[in-house]
């Protein structure tokens, strides 16, 4: 037989030449019973009748005819309800009922669905989430049935089925399992005069790990923490809290008093939360504007309380920063070497001047000779015939050593006498001096080479101190040996440098220098010198 479908607008309008303001749309699958429940909730059967009407072009019907003609057509009507037991495309269509009022009409579109229609799956199918280990109990939906008040009509129990499997099972699970997850079919079975009507339903059952039992608590701080502070410093302290519920709150105690929200506050605490899908994260922050000695004395506590549990507390207080140990330490170490490094410095920078004021004025004038006569033992080596020290040089230098200084001199030209060995003379005062200086000058006579060589074993063998002055633009004679000789000198003594006319007073810094290397004079200095016009001679 066709199947006629009419638009339930179209058939309003002819039918009641108005729009209808209500209506419902039931899904069913063939050869199912089918229920249609009147929403008239105050309709009372003794005074007012309802009327239900059929608009399918196939079964046209009111309730008014009699219930066998109905009967026939496979209808049950009784009170709010129509029963249609066994479905069919032939009542597929719409159905109205109302209290005899076109306006009050409630309007039905009822679609029949064969086994295979996928719309009818999906509208039909249920889903169900249980946790393993728990209890479950499938739910077969309820329907529009009333088998208590229908005449010769009585309702079965409930079955349920797995799909895949023929047995049949039971809706209740005492304690589920993964292998209870699947696709489960529950049917709902009517008596009627000897012939049983179905209908069938789609449970989905969604087994899932079993739910911990999660504890709402504080992470941080932990009880009685000690939280180390400057005095006037401004200081956030974050309680943080793990919850799993919004009615749960954190908050500060100060002693037994409540933290006030306000900002202009010295002491006051602000919160936030933070909602994931299993937990909320909730922190209150404590904050100091400026830490004083009252702030010190007191307990703050952090509270957690929740509604499902007891209500947890974190104590927390405040000291007073110290500083380690070790940094005082350390502050001495550094000290200990910025003053040692400035120490070596200023030594290195001043060292001379130092040793020198400390020769001058702590009589320090009298050094040990170890049976030596002479102080110093000056004596002329070959220079460039511009770059050496003349007559009126030497001679000054002479002078300011004996006579302002005080040193006792052994001089080359002295000791050299006319038919005496030159360096028999030579290594006799090396060995009666302190310390030997060799000056540069621009003319003869001076040492060979291997008279040089003859100082430099001498003073090798007595460890005699050399003091070799040079000038600024000093050269070494082009004779191979002799500048053999003078390089071995250069290297075994102390350079000090002669700069001319500058290097002439007594505080100049060739003083300075050649006072330093030479040893403390072994009489006490004259304190007067010679006129710088002293007569000048040719020799050393």
């Amino acid at each position: 037989m066709t199947t006629v479908k009419i638009p339930l607008l179209f058939l309003l309008t002819s039918l009641a030449g108005v729009c209808p303001l209500r209506h419902s749309e039931i899904h069913s699958k063939a050869g199912e019973v089918v229920a249609l429940l009147c929403p008239y909730t105050g309709y009372n059967q003794s005074h007012t009748k309802l009327v239900w009407t059929s608009h399918t072009p196939e079964r046209m019907f009111v309730t008014n005819m009699s219930s066998a003609d109905l009967s026939q057509m496979g209808v049950l009507v009784h009170g709010r309800s129509l029963v249609i037991l066994s479905a069919s495309v032939n009542h597929q269509g719409n159905y109205s009922c109302s209290l005899g009022k076109v306006s009050s009409q409630f309007w039905f579109m009822l679609t029949v669905n064969t086994a295979q229609s996928r719309e009818y799956e999906e509208r039909s199918r249920y889903s169900k989430t249980c946790y393993t280990q728990e209890s479950c109990k499938l739910n077969c939906p309820d329907v529009n049935i009333p088998a208590e008040n229908i005449p010769n009509i009585t309702r079965n129990s409930i079955t349920w089925h797995k799909e895949g499997e023929s047995l049949s099972k039971d809706g209740y699970f005492s304690s589920v399992e993964e292998k209870d997850h699947g696709v489960y079919t529950c049917t709902r079975s009517y008596l009627y005069h000897g012939q049983t009507y179905n209908m069938t339903f789609t449970v989905v059952l969604d087994v899932k790990p079993k739910k911990s039992e999660k504890t709402a608590v504080i992470v941080s701080p932990r009880k009685n923490d000690v939280f180390h502070v400057d005095l006037g410093s401004t200081v956030v302290i974050d309680c943080k809290a793990v919850t799993y519920s919004d009615f749960d709150g954190v908050f500060w105690l100060s002693g037994k008093s409540f933290v006030d929200k306000k900002a202009n506050l010295p002491v006051f605490y602000n919160s936030t939360r933070e909602n994931n899908a299993e937990e909320i994260k909730m922190t209150a922050s404590l904050v100091f504007r400026k830490v004083s000695e009252e702030d010190l004395s007191k307990n703050y506590t952090c509270k957690l309380e929740s509604v499902y549990q007891t209500s947890s507390f974190v104590t927390i207080t405040l000291a007073k920063k110290t500083r380690p140990l070790y940094i005082y330490l350390a502050v001495s170490i550094v000290g200990i070497i910025v003053v040692m490094v400035v120490t070596v410095v200023i030594y290195v920078k001043l060292k001379i001047d130092i040793t020198l004021f400390l020769r001058d004025n702590l009589g320090f004038h009298s050094g040990g000779s170890d049976g030596k006569r002479y102080d110093a033992f000056l004596m002329c080596y070959k220079s460039n015939t511009d770059a050496g020290l003349n007559a009126h040089d030497r001679r000054w230098l002479e002078s300011v050593l004996e006579e302002r200084f005080g040193y006792r001199l052994c001089l080359y030209n002295h000791e050299v006498l006319p038919g005496k060995a030159a360096a028999e003379a030579v290594l006799d005062c090396v060995e009666h001096s302190q310390t030997v200086v060799l000056v540069p000058t621009s003319q003869d006579p001076a040492p060979g080479s291997g008279l040089l060589s003859a100082i430099h074993a001498a003073l090798v063998e007595r460890q005699t101190r050399l003091i070799f002055i040079k000038t600024e633009t000093t050269e070494m004679s082009t004779s191979g040996s002799l500048h053999e000789a003078l390089h071995l000198l250069t290297e075994a003594g102390d350079c000090v440098t002669w700069k001319g006319v500058s290097s002439m007073p007594p505080s100049s810094s060739f003083w300075k220098q050649l006072r330093y290397h030479l040893p403390v004079p072994q009489q006490a200095p004259k304190m007067r010198l010679l006129p710088q016009t002293a007569a000048q001679d040719d020799h050393c």
